[in-house]
């Protein structure tokens, strides 16, 4: 279960300043429901996105003792 910032104060935010688990969560959630998101969703879709890539992606290269290779956001 994620715990952390709503959409509603997220948005009011520029990307730069969400976590990584934020980005990850809404990320997730906006692909869910992708065929039914207006152009608005799309193009907050597309800003996390793009965030995501400019941090390097979501994906570790290799696990570590506490962490494995995806981000978790629960």
């Amino acid at each position: 279960m994620y715990v952390g910032r709503d959409m509603t104060e997220l948005s009011m935010m520029s990307k730069t300043d969400w976590n990584d688990s934020e980005l990850a969560y809404f990320h997730h959630s906006l692909q869910q429901i992708t065929p039914y998101l207006n152009a608005e969703g799309h193009t907050i879709q597309t800003e996390i996105i793009k965030e995501i890539e400019r941090r390097g992606g979501n994906e570790r290269n290799e696990a570590t003792y506490t962490s494995g290779t995806k981000i978790t956001y629960d």
